[in-house]
């Protein structure tokens, strides 16, 4: 009988291992398609940091306000 509860034993164990293996899984699924997702959404924001600063460094006084005329003159 013992051998039997043994083998019940190891059989239990597997099939926990094997559900969290598969849980595991699916987590790791889940963040690496979050990954993508928030990768994709930097190079967005970078390209529109870059474009910003290229719109300002281009406006009047290249970007840099101590080059800007004050309003009144």
């Amino acid at each position: 009988m013992s051998e039997q509860r043994d083998w019940e034993d190891i059989q239990s164990r597997l099939a926990f291992q094997e559900q969290a293996v598969s849980e595991l899984s699916d987590v790791v699924a889940r963040q690496a398609e979050q990954i993508d997702r928030l990768e994709q959404q930097l190079r967005a924001l970078a390209g529109k940091y870059r474009d910003l600063r290229d719109t300002l460094e281009e406006g009047p006084g290249g970007g840099n306000p101590v080059n800007e005329r004050p309003p009144h003159y």
